[in-house]
């Protein structure tokens, strides 16, 4: 089987790690840019750039800094990227700007309507908590919609017992991935929008038919054998999709060690002086100092 990444992926992949990076600084304007810039990506590439898109979209750049305007504008980008898909299949979607007690998107089918986040974790990131999914909270969320849904790369979920699997088994919100949606996107250039619409909403309707568990195997086979169900078409998207999967590993790692190793090089290139600074720039030093020293009396207790 050929390649399902093309190189073009990768270097659209490329693109768009460092297009973040220029767009980010003012939060609220980036995303705007992002927003029309992805979209007009998509507009051009068609469902092979949103493919694109989808399969590398799961790992947060190594080269960004932690709690950097960079990651949080990625955020921005993975939820952008699940409305333009599903807008693609023919549903309506928006990304909410706002950050207190509301999902980040949300999708309007012709019956029924649901709200959806997207997930990307760093390949480095030793140990996930149920948290980071945030299943209980998409729950809270739904604020009257019908569904919600969390979208994931696939290869950082648990794939034996996981509390996540409870929580979403119990709290009716549907535990997804980037390479179902890929699924969905291509089934739609078969079978059409209004199919598509109908087996996303099969695909909810599973979810509070589950039998409560943690157990991995309990969750996703209901739900793939719902979507392998629906048509035959979509055995072979599913190859597809998961000899892209693993293809998504590969290309993460090799992104992720490259960057890695032109650190450690630089690193070891540094005067003592340098690495000195590096040091106290890493562990935030003088941010802390000056955090501390705007410390003061508040007068609390001269309020008698």
């Amino acid at each position: 089987m050929h390649n399902v990444i093309t190189q073009e992926a990768l270097t659209r992949r490329a693109h768009w790690v460092e297009e973040i990076r220029r767009l980010s600084g003012n939060f609220g304007d980036d995303t705007d840019r992002l927003k029309l810039a992805l979209e007009s990506d998509i507009q051009r590439g068609g469902a092979g750039a949103l493919l694109d898109h989808l399969r590398l979209c799961g790992d947060i750049p190594e080269s960004y800094g932690h709690d950097s305007s960079e990651e949080k504008l990625y955020s921005k980008y993975t939820d952008t990227l699940i409305a333009q898909a599903f807008r693609f299949v023919g549903l309506k979607s928006l990304v909410l700007t706002t950050r207190a007690d509301v999902a980040d998107v949300e999708v309007f089918a012709q019956t029924y309507s649901f709200i959806a986040d997207g997930k990307a974790f760093r390949l480095s990131r030793t140990a996930k908590n149920q948290k980071d999914f945030k299943v209980q909270a998409m729950h809270r969320w739904k604020h009257g919609k019908d569904y919600a849904m969390v979208v994931c790369p696939i290869y950082q979920l648990p794939t034996k017992s996981s509390q996540i699997y409870l929580q979403a088994s119990t709290s009716n919100v549907c535990l997804f991935t980037y390479s179902h949606l890929a699924v969905l996107i291509s089934f739609s250039l078969f079978e059409g929008g209004k199919r598509t619409e109908a087996l996303i909403h099969e695909i909810f309707k599973v979810i509070p038919t589950l039998n409560p568990s943690k157990d991995a195997a309990d969750y996703w086979l209901p739900l793939n054998r719902t979507m392998l169900a629906f048509s035959s078409r979509i055995s072979d998207l599913w190859q597809r999709e998961k000899q892209a999967s693993l293809e998504s590993i590969a290309a993460a790692k090799a992104e992720g060690l490259a960057f890695l190793a032109q650190e450690r090089e630089r690193i070891m290139r540094m005067s003592h002086d340098e690495a000195v600074v590096a040091l106290l720039k890493v562990h935030k030093i003088e941010n802390r100092i000056a955090v501390i020293q705007t410390i003061s009396d508040n007068r609390l207790l001269d309020i008698r």
